[in-house]
């Protein structure tokens, strides 16, 4: 039996990345599709917020999330040294590209690491460039997809589908099955217990936990 698993996720949401790491190791080998679907923590015109500068979420980060991101060996800057924190529409039209031409995880997975791993700025579009050449795609042909906003409209029916068709106001919002997520798992042995749930459950059922909003990160 096979089973579907739709991640709607924020380049910019910590609880985002730290769930996706474990959530792949689970997957592996296992007859499962997972779906990334986009969401935008902030969407424009509502103002950017400046989190590196924020000492409250740097010391509930601390606390809560820097342990798991070790313990999963992630090389995470919480909070990135990215101010204010970017926009992310730009960066998912592009992922909309790189699904066109074959390089989506590639990109996917790099969008995380370039703004976490290396604090870029993934809302600038000489830096998406820059990082769609790193990945194979045609660095001058992204560049004249993304200027003409030739993917402006699939994204914004994206986020509305994730918000108003799901019903998803946090991420990482993860439905496994008829599972719903909400909010992060940090263990490749807590995703595979749901995994395994999943693939015998017929009922639905919520899980709440960690996760990042228009207002904020909460526990």
């Amino acid at each position: 039996m096979s089973l579907k698993i739709r991640f709607v996720t924020d380049y910019v949401c910590p609880y985002c990345l730290a769930a996706k790491v474990p959530l792949l190791e689970a997957a592996k080998g296992k007859d499962i599709e997972i779906e990334w679907l986009p969401y935008e923590v902030t969407q424009e015109p509502a103002p950017r917020v400046d989190t590196y500068h924020d000492e409250g979420r740097r010391e509930k980060w601390a606390k809560t999330l820097a342990p798991a991101v070790k313990a999963l060996g992630i090389d995470m800057k919480l909070p990135p040294r990215v101010i204010p924190r970017p926009y992310t529409r730009l960066a998912f039209e592009g992922s909309h590209y790189a699904r066109e031409h074959g390089l989506y995880d590639a990109y996917n997975d790099r969008m995380y690491t370039a703004y976490f791993t290396d604090e870029k700025d993934i809302g600038d579009l000489d830096v998406l460039c820059e990082l769609a050449g790193e990945v194979g795609l045609d660095a001058a042909d992204f560049r004249a997809a993304l200027e003409a906003g030739t993917y402006t409209k699939k994204q914004k029916a994206a986020v509305d589908y994730a918000k108003n068709e799901l019903d998803v106001h946090s991420v990482p919002t993860i439905f496994i099955g008829d599972t719903r997520v909400e909010g992060g798992v940090y263990t490749k042995e807590g995703f595979e217990k749901l995994i395994n749930d999943g693939l015998q459950r017929n009922e639905k059922q919520v899980i709440k936990g960690a996760s990042c909003d228009i207002n904020g990160c909460s526990l």
